[in-house]
């Protein structure tokens, strides 16, 4: 454990202009809150704030973070107030610890709805000041050192996944890469431990074989040649990480032995001509690998990330990757925002009490377009969706026609693109020019266009653009004006429906029949909602009647009306009550499965009202749904029942290209058999000499099923391509 003279010498190290007198009062304080209290390790408690402030001075933070990392437990685990750290610690301190405190119960995997509203959490903290994220990352780092002593497995698993999925992205858009890479390798061997063992066994066996020679002798070459070019360069060769060459064999469907770039060497010179400079010296030595040049450099990673990255047939025939950057540009990469801190920048003590303003959160576009989700996302799948889509895509870079850069996510279109630069711009969209040429509005950015937008006030956002476009602010803003729209098509049909049953029965819509005590009845807030309910089917209009006139009721109905309309259950084949898989509609509708696009739960789906035939499920990316843009009314919103678990399997379709040789046939069934899933069609779509395309309709519980099952067929030799088929 580290002790009070060394934390203060840690930060001494870096910032003499510190604070001592602050941090020695919140390290006896904390330890004083805490007293006996232990972990699951049986360490004192106390430990973990300190290891916390620990890391935080590996990352050179200032006075007030190190403060909050070791106060940032007692407000919620001792008997301490946040008045009381804000009189002893003062206000930029309790501030810190109040924005990390109330994320202090963060559970990623719990409810979706809850999962949402703690990220939403997160987000709006770290907009404030993005020290809060830097003490959360370091709190659940150490959290990750010492998950090894919690007993029970499935929270050990359930804790890694959240930090894969949550706090690595995260790590990596702040650009610290040293924790970004700890955080991964830490999951993954809780995650699958004997993946990583078996990658580490096979790194061990190269080392075994002569593998750390090969590195000292590519070291010493490419030293030699740098040096003749008069270049003094600092060479380091490094493994790249377990989880890295993990995430690489899976994304390429490639084994161990297939990877020819495991080993990656820095070069480190002064500045940045230098950078330059070798790498022409590296490319005039040796053959380059077509692709894999990337230019950091001019052109930096939205978190600050520069370096020259290039890939060669390098000394002794070996393909290597080598990074080229200068001793501040590796400072930036490995520590990120941390790197940029206040007090670095000559301001001394009271720059580094003020920090916050200068590293403020609200700098990071990524982070302003999460805030901009939080405003406009509604359901929690769809935050939760389109953040992920923010925290994980790569990056490409392209420009207005006035010079500004723009970064998006791989894969954006020119109405990803004009979102990012003003959301108004967005909504008025109606064509787009690359690079001068006029394009399609779905057509893929690649880096380096030059995109102009043209634009009418007129215009609104097309339901159709959520099909092509891959930011979570355009997907937000879309689906915002949608579901507005939509809205406005509910509300008018549930009146209409509303004031046919009333006259019916002689009676008029008068709104001011409407009271609170009706609202809550079908847990509406008011009248328009109340409509919008009778619209889309969630709320019957005759029972709505009956709350306005009890008397009308026929008496076998009389205990009370059915407020909420609540998914029947339906006998299942085999004779026992199953629970309706979809939610959302109507007790007594006929349900069916749309054969265009073989529906499967863990798709978005949406249901649309269909004559004669009740209500037919799509996946909300289907083709089919173009036709019924026109008649909004049609439209349900239903979802999956997660809630339950049924026992009937659902048709899942693959399009699958195959060797025509013998046996890959019963390979193919093999492989889908081993996996679960069961043949219940078979389509040849085209023979050729050497392949046949066939059309195979699936057996699956769920969306996820499938994607196992299209996963293992990947990996067999004698299937070409394996996808799934949307629609036809």
């Amino acid at each position: 454990m580290i002790r009070q003279y060394e934390l203060v010498e840690r930060i001494k190290s870096y910032d003499p202009e510190m604070d001592e007198d602050l941090v020695n009062r919140a390290y006896v304080y904390a330890m004083k809150m805490h007293g006996a209290q232990t972990r699951a390790s049986g360490d004192p408690y106390f430990s973990h704030p300190l290891e916390v402030a620990g890391i935080l001075t590996e990352m050179k933070m200032d006075t007030a973070s190190v403060c909050t990392a070791l106060l940032h437990d007692t407000v919620e685990d001792t008997d301490a107030t946040l008045e009381d750290i804000r009189k002893h610690f003062g206000e930029e301190v309790a501030r810190l610890v109040d924005g990390v405190t109330k994320l202090s119960k963060i559970e990623f995997q719990s409810a979706q709805e809850k999962q949402a509203e703690n990220f939403r959490k997160l987000v709006l903290a770290m907009s404030e000041d993005i020290r809060v994220l830097l003490v959360k990352l370091s709190d659940r780092l150490h959290n990750m050192r010492t998950l090894h002593h919690i007993p029970k497995p499935d929270k050990q698993r359930r804790i890694a996944l959240e930090t894969l999925e949550i706090y690595v992205p995260l790590a990596e858009r702040i650009g610290i890469h040293k924790i970004k890479e700890e955080l991964e390798d830490l999951s993954f061997s809780v995650l699958n431990p004997e993946a990583r063992e078996s990658i580490n066994t096979r790194l061990n066996y190269l080392r075994a074989e002569g593998g750390e020679a090969i590195v000292a002798r590519i070291i010493e070459e490419l030293k030699k040649k740098l040096l003749e070019a008069g270049l003094d360069a600092d060479i380091y060769g490094r493994e790249k990480t377990k989880y890295s060459i993990w995430k690489k064999m899976q994304r390429k469907n490639i084994s161990f032995e297939q990877l020819s770039d495991i080993m990656a060497f820095r070069i480190m010179v002064p500045g940045v001509a230098d950078c330059y400079h070798a790498l022409g010296v590296i490319h005039g030595l040796y053959p380059t690998v077509p692709g894999r040049f990337k230019d950091y450099i001019s052109l930096p990673k939205p978190n600050g990330y520069r370096s020259l990255h290039t890939t060669v047939i390098g000394p002794e025939n070996h393909r290597i990757e080598v990074q080229i950057r200068t001793p501040q540009m590796h400072e930036e990469a490995e520590l990120g925002v941390a790197a940029h801190w206040a007090y670095k920048q000559g301001d001394g003590k009271e720059a580094g009490a003020k920090g916050g303003k200068k590293t403020d959160g609200r700098q990071y576009r990524w982070l302003r377009e999460l805030m901009d989700i939080v405003e406009h996302a509604q359901r929690p799948e769809e935050f939760l969706e389109n953040t992920k889509l923010e925290l994980y895509q790569d990056q490409v870079f392209c420009f207005t026609p006035n010079g500004d850069l723009i970064s998006l996510p791989r894969g954006a279109t020119p109405v990803d693109f004009a979102y990012a630069v003003h959301s108004d711009l967005g909504d008025k969209t109606v064509g787009a020019k690359i690079n001068g040429r006029i394009v399609p509005l779905n057509t893929q950015l690649g880096n380096g266009d030059q995109v102009e937008i043209t634009t009418s006030k007129s215009q609104t956002p097309s339901p159709n653009w959520e099909r092509f476009v891959v930011t979570g602010k355009a997907k937000a803003r879309i689906r915002r004006f949608v579901r507005m729209q939509q809205r406005e098509q509910y509300m008018d049909l549930g009146k209409q429906m509303l004031q046919r049953v009333l006259r019916q029965e002689g009676h008029e819509l008068n709104e001011r029949n409407f009271n609170h005590e009706i609202f809550r009845q079908f847990r509406t807030d008011n009248y328009e909602d109340m409509l919008t309910g009778i619209g889309s089917g969630h709320i019957v209009a005759r029972e709505v009647f009956y709350a306005l006139h009890p008397d009308s009721r026929p008496r076998e109905n009389q205990p009370g009306p059915q407020q909420i309309v609540v998914p029947e259950k339906k006998t299942h084949q085999k004779g026992k009550s199953a629970p309706m898989p979809i939610k959302g509609l109507i007790p007594g509708m006929a349900l069916h499965f749309a054969r265009c696009c073989h529906p499967l739960p863990g798709d978005r789906i949406v249901g649309i009202v269909t004559t004669g035939k009740g209500v037919t499920i799509h996946t909300i990316d289907c083709d089919t749904l173009e036709s019924f843009a026109d008649t909004p009314e049609r439209w349900l919103d239903v979802s999956w029942d997660e809630g339950e678990d049924s026992p009937e399997s659902h048709v899942g379709r693959l399009l699958v290209t195959i060797s025509n040789e013998p046996g890959a046939l019963g390979t193919l069934s093999t492989v889908i058999g081993k996996n679960g899933g069961n043949i219940n069609n078979l389509k040849i779509m085209n023979r050729a000499l050497d392949f046949w395309d066939m059309m195979i309709d699936v057996y699956v519980r769920d969306s996820r099923h499938l994607s196992d099952i299209i996963a293992a067929l990947r990996a067999t030799p004698e299937i070409t391509s394996v996808n799934r088929a949307r629609s036809r």
